[in-house]
């Protein structure tokens, strides 16, 4: 496997605001961008037969990779004031699953595109929903669009972290 490398250019935050997105929204976006960029930075050269592997009973590569697009698709759905789908809860039950027929680059693809309606569903939401209260999962949990869509980026940012590791481990 080559050796990963850092980009050239500075990391998302540091490159102005995103135009279209409400300033409130800035960070999040940003780290949803970084995110794209860094899984695909980590994940250039890594081989398709070792996405499930768990080395130390560490989550596998594969895991976090599907962990991604899943999560910011379903918080985008509460952020919407929306129930997840059946297909969103069977999503939930493969995330993780051991599958031959899924490939490192088919995943990098299915997280730019969530990422890609993120920053649309951002775009378009007008800043006075920001606060709107908002639940999350069959608890009914308490939220907000602003929490959830932060807890999105966030949550995207420690999961590259963690998967890095893994893939430096294998």
């Amino acid at each position: 496997m080559a050796k990963i490398t850092t980009p050239t250019e500075p990391e998302y935050w540091l490159r102005g605001p995103i135009e279209g997105i409400s300033s409130f929204l800035q960070p999040a976006a940003h780290a949803l961008l970084q995110s794209r960029m860094e899984l695909s930075l980590y994940t250039v050269n890594f081989p398709d037969n070792l996405l499930w592997e768990k080395p130390s009973g560490c989550a596998s590569v594969g895991f976090h990779m599907q962990h991604l697009t899943g999560v910011l698709d379903r918080i985008m759905t509460y952020a919407q004031n929306r129930s997840l789908s059946e297909q969103q809860f069977q999503y939930l039950k493969q995330e993780g699953q051991p599958n031959s027929s899924i490939t490192v680059s088919g995943l990098v693809s299915k997280f730019d595109k969530k990422v890609e309606e993120a920053l649309l569903l951002f775009k378009q939401l007008p800043e006075s929903e920001l606060t709107m209260a908002r639940t999350v999962g069959r608890k009914k949990l308490p939220s907000t669009v602003l929490g959830l869509l932060f807890h999105a980026a966030e949550h995207s940012q420690r999961h590259i972290g963690q998967m890095l590791v893994t893939i430096r481990v294998l």
